[in-house]
């Protein structure tokens, strides 16, 4: 199929873009570390204001997370678009896995991005709002399934469990890329069921 030719909407042009802020922040947060890095330089690299940074993410802190909030809207219609007779564990294995798929050419690429996150102090407060978030859509279907309140124990137990699956897989595929991040995220959660069962 042919591309269609993308036409200019009305109003201002578009400054930047939010891949242009996070290739520039990341070639600083490599250079100088994330902590040396300030919004200015990241505005001055893209060739933009701090105002207009602002306008693509409310701080420093949220930049290494990309464009999450998009992405956690696609793991919810990942989860509801699974077929809803297969058992919720199974659902949830497959939301997980899908959610944690990642563009292997992306830039910044998708370890450097982790890593960052995982790895730098000052991000891991800002890291706890953001897991909760993703938490919240897991315990959200969960829920939902069961025909109970997202802050019941069985859905935020869930929720919590298969973030600490996640985040291990990252950790150990960071430290060791030999199994991809998709079969240490499978074995981890297909473990877990098998233990569970």
């Amino acid at each position: 199929m042919a591309e269609m030719e993308q036409v200019p909407g009305p109003g201002r042009p578009e400054a930047t873009s939010h891949a242009a802020i996070e290739q520039a922040a990341f070639r600083l947060f490599a250079e100088r570390g994330f902590d040396g890095t300030t919004l200015d330089d990241i505005a001055t690299a893209v060739g933009v204001s701090r105002r207009t940074l602002f306008r693509y993410y409310p701080s420093k802190n949220d930049i290494p997370w990309g464009q999450f909030d998009r992405t956690l809207e696609s793991f919810r219609q990942i989860l509801r678009a699974l077929p809803q007779d297969l058992p919720v564990a199974e659902v949830v294995q497959q939301g997980v896995l899908r959610f944690n798929e990642f563009d292997p050419d992306a830039d910044p690429p998708h370890a450097e991005r982790m890593r960052l996150l995982l790895e730098t102090p000052t991000l891991l407060a800002h890291s706890v709002l953001r897991y909760a978030e993703w938490r919240a859509v897991i315990a959200e279907y969960v829920a939902e399934r069961h025909g109970v309140a997202p802050t019941d124990p069985l859905p935020e137990t869930v929720s919590q469990v298969c973030l600490a699956l996640a985040l291990s897989a990252y950790v150990l595929w960071l430290r060791d890329p030999g199994p991809t991040l998709a079969e240490r995220l499978d074995r981890s959660l297909a473990d877990l069921r098998a233990y569970l069962d």
